[in-house]
């Protein structure tokens, strides 16, 4: 059931972990005052979730191919329909509902990116790739901290604070998508180790939800921020 390559432990501690950030998404669409919303994201993450595993164990995304399996099945059909999400009223009146600080400390989720760091250490991700992955992560989780002090505390800098860190946070997550393709083609031409760790389970739980999630996210934020009004 779980990655033979790391100790079960490390699998079920991750497992468990994977769970905030859902439930940090679900309460998001609540205190955006959307119907129902954390049961609607709950009912949607779910069982998207359980499929991917579901998929995952089975072997379905084995085959190392160009781009990934993963990606062509899980990775863009969520990407196209959070994009849909974006695009309604309803997720606009959301985003008037909610207060910048929301939109932002949520991100706090990404220190699980510290996945990519240990998964280097078993030597199941190539350094470059994991190092980039999860510092950046690790960063901007971090940094999420002080950019909603500063948007509590009123600061004259805090606008363009948040503009910094949510570009800071968009362009990480871009890079690191495409890092995993480009280390998939470096794969499959020498023969050599690639992102496929990111296809066993719980591991396949990162391509299938924190890149378009994400990218969601921080498209929220920079509506937020172009109205007039970040409260």
């Amino acid at each position: 059931m779980f990655s033979q390559q790391v100790p079960i432990i490390f699998s079920i501690l991750f497992l468990l972990a994977f769970s905030i950030p859902v439930t940090m998404v679900a309460y998001l669409a609540k205190n955006g005052q959307v119907k129902n919303g954390f049961w609607k994201v709950i009912g949607f993450y779910i069982p998207y979730l359980s499929l991917v595993a579901f998929a995952s164990i089975n072997g379905f995304f084995d085959t190392i191919m160009l781009p990934p399996k993963i990606v062509l099945t899980t990775t863009l059909p969520l990407a196209l329909f959070v994009t849909l999400i974006y695009s309604t009223q309803v997720c606009k009146k959301a985003n008037t509902t909610l207060k910048l600080e929301d939109l932002v400390k949520i991100h706090i989720f990404r220190l699980i990116g510290s996945t990519f760091i240990i998964l280097f250490l078993y030597n199941l991700l190539p350094p470059l790739f994991a190092l980039f992955a999860g510092i950046g992560d690790i960063l901007t989780a971090i940094l999420s901290v002080f950019v909603v002090k500063a948007i509590k505390n009123k600061r004259m800098y805090a606008r363009r604070l948040t503009y910094v860190w949510n570009t800071f946070g968009l362009v990480d997550i871009l890079i690191t998508s495409a890092m995993a393709i480009i280390f998939t083609k470096i794969s499959i031409d020498n023969n050599i180790q690639g992102v496929e760790i990111l296809a066993e389970f719980p591991f396949c739980f990162i391509p299938a939800f924190a890149p378009p999630t994400i990218i969601f996210l921080h498209l929220l934020v920079y509506r937020k921020l172009s109205s007039k009004k970040m409260d």
